[in-house]
């Protein structure tokens, strides 16, 4: 199987339960790893692929329009985009909050779910 990968995609976000956090959007940075099929190769047609810039406008777009608490809730919204609606049959993200403590560059979570061949 193949896979695509999206690196240091930055998107700005309403994400974290602190006031601070609440009150302004903030700047997360995200990579995306996903499985598509073989064919995608073969066939040299995106139908038989997933389109890296529809996913990245439905992730800026999802991401302009809620809040998450949580960076895992926020990880987990993209990785079952990826799944569900673009039929990756696995992802996998590491997002991240910069600048959010000091003396730390950043904080985030890694999520992969699906099965890899």
């Amino acid at each position: 199987m193949s896979r695509i990968f999206i690196d240091e995609l930055r998107v700005d976000a309403s994400v974290g339960i602190y006031p601070r956090e609440q009150a302004a959007r903030q700047t997360i940075e995200m990579n995306l790893e996903f499985g598509v099929p073989d064919a995608a190769a073969r066939q040299d047609d995106i139908a038989s692929t997933i389109d890296y810039a529809a996913v990245i406008a439905r992730i800026r777009k999802d991401l302009a329009e809620r809040h998450f608490n949580l960076l895992e809730a926020l990880g987990e919204h993209v990785v079952s985009l990826l799944c569900e609606d673009f039929g990756a049959p696995w992802a996998r993200i590491a997002i991240a909050k910069t600048g959010v403590a000091r003396g730390v560059r950043r904080v985030g979570v890694a999520i992969e779910r699906g099965k890899r061949d």
